[in-house]
């Protein structure tokens, strides 16, 4: 059997550069740093300590149990959270760019404001998320409507107002085709998050989120992209 080491583990806050949690890690010498870093948030979740705004860039999270864990705010962009457990986790406002979390389970997870762009979620597993039969083509027909695709905001005023609105951004047609479901999930994590949860439940098998900051003419192509390739798949099923 290799030898064993025990190297100290301190996760920092991503502003003040503070030392939020310490950890004496002892396992083989040629573990990785993520693995490592992966142990010591799930003792700081068993020591019910806040991770908020904690920087985990690249952290290899692999199969972590993290049930519960405040990480909200955190910095996860290109961290490995596949096969996760993250039910009811608080990922509030963390930045999940790029972050791969294939097989994860997000049931319950809130994650209101988090940035979700360019995220893999193929096979995530979420509770509750309503879907959308051949959501590609009903989005893309509808905010190729004039007048009806407005990047820069989530939804118009009479949307806002409790109304069904003609005018959203990407991720708020996605919400507001999925009825009074997609518009409870929005008032409780947020449009870009509602959206990215029921685009992964309406198709599993989009591997990434799409990009809800980006312009007007971008957002178009990619949504016909998406549409023409459902009709396509249909007929040739």
């Amino acid at each position: 059997m290799a030898s064993q080491v025990t190297e100290q583990i301190e996760i920092r806050n991503r502003w003040s550069n503070r030392v939020q949690f310490t950890a004496e890690i002892t396992c083989a010498p040629d573990a990785t740093i993520g693995v490592k870093i992966g142990l010591a948030i799930r003792w700081a979740r068993r020591n019910d300590a806040d991770l908020r705004d904690a920087d985990l860039s690249g952290a290899d999270l692999r199969d972590a149990d993290l049930r519960g864990a405040v990480l909200r705010g955190a910095v996860l962009r290109d961290a490995d959270l596949s096969g996760a457990d993250l039910r009811g986790a608080d990922l509030s406002g963390a930045d999940l760019r790029d972050a791969v979390l294939r097989d994860a389970d997000l049931s319950g997870a809130f994650l209101r404001d988090a940035v979700l762009r360019g995220a893999v979620l193929r096979d995530a597993f979420l509770r509750d998320a309503p879907k959308i039969e051949n959501i590609h083509q009903k989005v893309y027909a509808a905010a190729s409507q004039e007048g009806a695709l407005d990047m820069g905001i989530w939804h118009d005023q009479a949307y806002e107002a409790g109304g069904c609105g003609t005018t959203h951004c990407r991720a708020g047609w996605v919400v507001a085709l999925a009825g009074d479901e997609g518009r409870a999930l929005d008032t409780r994590i947020g449009t870009a998050a509602a959206a990215s949860l029921i685009y992964l439940a309406s198709d599993p098998t989009l591997d990434k989120f799409p990009d809800f900051y980006c312009g007007n003419t971008a957002a178009l192509e990619d949504m016909k992209r998406l549409a023409e390739a459902e009709a396509a798949k249909s007929a040739a099923a």
